[in-house]
């Protein structure tokens, strides 16, 4: 439904408003207002595109400050612990066997990851040397 601006209302739009443009929106380029104002304005603001490097920035300086937070644990943890392990008996900073343990915990991820990825693989190359020649999967 088409609206028209009334000059004595100053927060009225105005430019008559129409039904969104599905292809703009499919663009990210659609704005308020009659497509032809929006043609117009050059100066309408768009959306940012995110970008890997945008999104490896924000994971460095997540990992940056995830760092600064473990080294202040450590210089604070450094009173020795009793540690007991398959019959073994040890002292350490308690820092020190967290840390260990943390990064034991990182390596068994890494190999269970690393076996589920050769399993899809596995199983992708499989499925494809089953499909039928001459079509694409798709």
């Amino acid at each position: 439904m088409a609206t028209e601006r009334d000059e004595s209302d100053p927060s009225a739009p105005s430019t008559a408003e129409f039904p969104a443009d599905p292809r703009r929106q499919a663009q990210g380029r659609y704005t308020a207002g009659s497509d032809a104002a929006a043609d117009e304005s050059a100066h309408v603001a768009r959306p940012v595109s995110r970008s890997r490097a945008g999104a490896a920035w924000v994971g460095i300086c997540f990992s940056v400050l995830v760092l600064i937070v473990l080294i202040v644990f450590m210089l604070q943890n450094t009173a020795p612990v009793e540690v007991h392990f398959f019959g073994m008996t040890g002292s350490a900073p308690l820092a020190l066997t967290l840390l260990i343990a943390g990064v034991g915990v990182g390596v068994v991820t890494l190999i269970v990851g690393s076996v589920r990825i050769g399993q899809l693989r596995h199983r992708i190359r499989r499925d494809r040397d089953a499909a039928p020649r001459g079509r694409s999967p798709r």
